[in-house]
């Protein structure tokens, strides 16, 4: 086999001597063209909002404060997630922005 084949040999090599037809053009209507159509403006079409789909809540409780011992306050935080951990971890997390002592009392669904 010859290692230095031209395009074309290559080409007969893998498909085959094929007749390539010969484009057809379509017949191109010289009459007049259209200019483009104006539409009138009508109001955009007002979307239905989707009901909203329900998101599992879980209430935190927190006893918050800023003095070891001292005066605390009692605290609720609302997540949107089903799991307790990542519940109390956001609570305690938003909690200590504010608030140096922090504890979680109790966590539950709503």
């Amino acid at each position: 086999m010859n290692p230095k084949l031209t395009e074309e040999e290559m080409r007969r090599a893998l498909f085959g001597d094929v007749d390539e037809p010969e484009p057809i053009n379509a017949p191109v209507n010289q009459g007049h063209v259209p200019e483009a159509v104006i539409l009138p403006v009508s109001k955009p079409l007002v979307k239905k909002k989707a009901a909203k789909a329900f998101t599992p809540r879980l209430k935190v409780t927190l006893r918050v404060g800023n003095e070891y011992e001292g005066e605390t306050f009692e605290m609720t935080h609302e997540a949107d997630t089903l799991s307790t951990l990542l519940a109390e971890q956001e609570a305690t997390k938003a909690a200590r922005k504010k608030y140096r002592y922090v504890e979680v009392i109790s966590v539950k669904s709503m």
